[in-house]
């Protein structure tokens, strides 16, 4: 999401290519960071995404930058009720480049904890190692585990201003790295590591040394380093509830995301059950279904544990869904997964609506 100087405002144009995207929106614009952002996520392995241009009521051409009041009315309105957001059936990832104001990012935090989606955050352009962490104090609190945080900015030649190396914020990059690694292993493994080189970047606007980093990761910052014969890589995978103090279940970005992943295919799976009978006879039933796809994920090396009891299970019956439950309509399913960083078993609960008795 983000302005540019042409496009629809009205609904998200689906896009595979940023070829697609000049051909709805124009090409590279200095005075935008969406474009570049764009083309950085294609760059970099993403195939997918939908644009949503914002622009001021009326559209008037008015530039619009991401820390403008406008900017921020106009991009509440998209994912308000009735808003452009709601045509969009299922996305995963949401950026909005160079967004750094406080109270718009909390409110983008909630909105992806309702879409079952995840926020990637960009750092302040002018932040340092020393300023970091005053910034991302400010964003933890609430519906933060849907969310990451990366510093710093990244250098990159503008092909529109003949090669100039300039800087960027990083969710363009970090967004295209998210879809590789999803596409390549899964959503299950951290997009974090040498394998999560940049693609295009020449650099950073801070270089960061080791003992920062390891300052600055415990504390639910993903730094991006440089490392000779490697590149520029991202070097963290924590979500702004990852910092040690916290002590959330959702501290790392795949865990909260492969929950989100589970969350988002076991209600999808399961909307058969709307017009069942709630009984012993469905409950069986959607065991094995989602058993099943758990088992799929298992074989997959989705989850950590040797065997299949040892890495999820499937709970559907008396105890999830009461009398009461049947009664009001509602299926209950609870779905446990030990995941592959460090932790106990992680625990998401699903509700699904089925006819009522009587």
């Amino acid at each position: 999401m983000g302005w540019t100087a042409q496009g629809p405002t009205d609904r998200a144009v689906r896009l595979t290519s940023f070829a697609d995207f000049e051909s709805e929106f124009g090409s590279l614009d200095s005075r935008a960071l969406l474009p570049y952002s764009v083309k950085q996520f294609y760059d970099n392995g993403g195939t997918d995404a939908y644009v949503l241009r914002i622009a001021r009521d009326g559209d008037d051409g008015t530039v619009l930058k991401v820390d403008d009041s406008d900017f921020s009315a106009a991009l509440m309105t998209s994912i308000g009720p009735g808003g452009a957001s709601e045509q969009i059936d299922l996305f995963n990832l949401l950026c909005v480049p160079g967004l750094t104001e406080h109270a718009t990012i909390a409110s983008l935090q909630s909105f992806c904890k309702a879409r079952r989606a995840f926020l990637i955050v960009d750092c302040p352009e002018t932040e340092t190692a020393a300023t970091v962490l005053a910034k991302v104090s400010a964003l933890t609190a609430g519906d933060a585990m849907n969310s990451a945080f990366y510093f710093p900015w990244v250098r990159w030649p503008d092909p529109s201003q003949a090669g100039a190396k300039r800087n960027f914020p990083p969710c363009g990059f970090v967004a295209g790295i998210y879809a590789r690694t999803d596409s390549a292993q899964g959503v299950w493994k951290a997009p974090a590591g040498r394998a999560a080189s940049l693609i295009g970047a020449v650099g950073l606007s801070t270089r960061l040394s080791s003992a920062q980093n390891d300052q600055l990761n415990p504390l639910g910052i993903n730094c991006l380093r440089t490392f000779p014969g490697h590149g520029t890589v991202v070097w963290g995978s924590r979500t702004l509830h990852g910092a040690d103090g916290m002590g959330s279940e959702w501290k790392y970005v795949p865990v909260r995301r492969m929950a989100l992943f589970l969350e988002e295919s076991i209600y999808l799976g399961t909307q058969w059950v709307t017009s069942e009978a709630n009984d012993e006879q469905l409950w069986g039933e959607i065991r094995l279904s989602i058993g099943a796809f758990m088992q799929s994920l298992f074989l997959k090396g989705a989850f950590r544990g040797t065997t299949p009891s040892r890495a999820y299970f499937v709970k559907c019956d008396s105890d999830t869904t009461t009398q009461a439950d049947v009664a009001q309509g509602r299926l209950n399913v609870v779905v446990g997964f030990a995941p592959l960083k460090p932790a106990e078993f992680v625990i998401i609960t699903l509700q699904q609506m089925v006819p009522s008795e009587g």
